[in-house]
């Protein structure tokens, strides 16, 4: 199964650039990637090939992270559709811990979330096991 990290970041110049470097030297592909940052502290949220090798980089580095399986929700694409989902997660007392953009059809957006609940979540989103959405080439 894919990994999706969310990885602390110190939000300053070349952070991001310093944490691809050293994945791609041990050779890692990251297949999806979405960053922010405000402050002083900012966050990547990380889909690698490689889910043994990344930890092993992470935790060498010594980032905080945390990382679960993303699990790919359709939601409507029209103003409070993200709301909808983040309110059913929270009523259901689930913390989003990242997510990201991964896709697009007409009138839906597909969005990867990571959270602390999976099984929780996807009976709370009525959500089937999925393949690997984030699948190793």
């Amino acid at each position: 199964m894919a990994r999706q990290f969310v990885i602390q970041l110190e939000n300053r110049v070349g952070e991001l650039a310093h944490l691809a470097r050293a994945l791609a030297a041990r050779g890692i592909d990251i297949r999806h990637v979405s960053c922010f940052g405000t402050g002083r502290l900012g966050c990547a949220f990380i889909t690698p090939d490689d889910a043994v090798a990344m930890r092993r980089v992470l935790e060498g580095l010594g980032y905080q992270y945390i990382e679960g399986e993303p699990l790919v929700v359709p939601v409507e694409d029209r103003p409070g559709g993200l709301a909808d989902v983040a309110e059913r997660l929270a009523a259901a007392g689930i913390m989003i811990t990242g997510t990201m953009c991964v896709g697009q059809k007409p009138g839906i957006v597909e969005m990867a979330f990571t959270v602390d609940d999976e099984a929780k979540a996807r009976a709370v989103l009525g959500l089937e096991e999925q393949e690997p959405v984030f699948a190793a080439r």
